[in-house]
């Protein structure tokens, strides 16, 4: 399967509005774009995704072009609670992760370069 869509939450002060999380996985130059008007700690992410996974004895994609959107694109979203999210859709996108596992859950969660789940703010709105 090269399409993974991933269910998260953005936080709008006490509302957490939901996010999808959309990985699709191309032949092509390799490359990782985040779409879906995504803040400057979002776009960060693509780097303490790739560490985490490949630290956590995952393969990342690297000859394949990644492209993630985050629905809806009007939506604002900021800091790294899309990072778990992230990781999980391209594993199953991959097909390292099975997505019947993640249909039914919602992600949320900043990822350490060596893979480890930090914690985000606005956890009570979730």
């Amino acid at each position: 399967m090269s399409l993974a869509v991933i269910t998260s939450r953005a936080l709008d002060g006490l509302a957490a509005p939901p996010v999808q999380v959309e990985v699709h996985l191309a032949n092509g130059l390799p490359s990782f774009t985040l779409v879906g008007l995504a803040d400057i700690e979002v776009k960060e992410s693509r780097e303490r995704v790739r560490a985490a996974l490949s630290n956590s004895g995952f393969a990342f994609p690297h000859n394949k072009r990644v492209t993630v959107n985050l629905a809806p694109a009007d939506l604002p979203k900021e800091s790294g609670r899309f990072d778990l999210p992230i990781a999980l859709g391209i594993l199953a996108a991959d097909g390292q992760l099975d997505p019947a596992r993640v249909a039914a859950c919602e992600f949320a969660g900043e990822l350490s370069l060596a893979g480890e789940l930090r914690p985000v703010r606005g956890a009570l709105a979730l």
